[in-house]
């Protein structure tokens, strides 16, 4: 995807607008779509390398275009746009290669970083790998290519390194959840609590999982909780 043009889909324009600025300073092509339907026309155009997706749009909503690309286009790299606190289809949604979650309002910074940790994880070499961060980075972008055991390998690497941090335990917990080990699953999401009681994404996921109506996201990063503390 690096050095490939960027597709923005959104059916509110002045968030087309707002997701165009922050990112053109990158030096990367941008083109946008209002809506599903124009999103896929324009994927059938151009070889992107990266889309930035709302999930919520009338006529085709966002979980449909991922469906779509998944088959048409594997190898684009999806970044999931949300206005709600929740995605209530985050596992199918990682089942189709979207591992990463923006969620609005959101600054041009936060776009600008995602945005660049998503093309340096397509740089990473996995033979030269050592550290936990970059194991994390590793495992998503092997769910990002349907992946999911080595994947799982690679969260597991990440916890032998550090065992004390709960994202790869809530990461591992997703996986799990992917693969239909709900019960499994939760074991993970309270083992990340327990390494760190304030850990917001375990929390959510653990009680969307256990929840009647299972409805809620899987968050695998805690950055927009921090930001918003920062923000205050």
């Amino acid at each position: 995807m690096i050095g490939k043009p960027v597709l923005i889909v959104d059916d509110e324009k002045n968030i087309r607008l707002t997701l165009s600025i922050a990112i053109e300073n990158m030096g990367l092509e941008i083109d946008t779509a209002m809506n599903g339907e124009e999103a896929l026309a324009k994927l059938s155009q151009k070889d992107f390398g990266l889309m930035l997706l709302d999930l919520k749009m009338p006529g085709m909503d966002g979980m449909e275009v991922l469906k779509r690309v998944a088959e048409i286009r594997p190898d684009i790299r999806i970044i999931i746009i949300t206005a709600h606190g929740t995605i209530e289809s985050a596992v199918d949604a990682m089942k189709l290669g979207a591992v990463d979650f923006i969620q609005k309002p959101f600054s041009p910074e936060q776009i600008r970083q995602l945005v660049s940790k998503v093309i340096d994880r397509e740089k990473i070499d996995d033979q030269k790998v050592t550290d936990y961060d970059s194991y994390i980075e590793l495992a998503k972008r092997c769910v990002q290519d349907r992946h999911l055991i080595a994947a799982m390998e690679h969260i597991n690497k990440a916890i032998s390194i550090n065992s004390s941090r709960p994202e790869a335990f809530n990461f591992l917990g997703a996986l799990l959840e992917i693969k239909g080990n709900r019960s499994e699953a939760q074991k993970y999401y309270r083992a990340a609590i327990s390494l760190d009681p304030a850990y917001e994404p375990a929390h959510k996921n653990l009680e969307r999982s256990t929840s009647f109506e299972k409805k809620g996201s899987i968050i695998l990063d805690a950055s927009k909780e921090k930001n918003k503390e920062g923000e205050k």
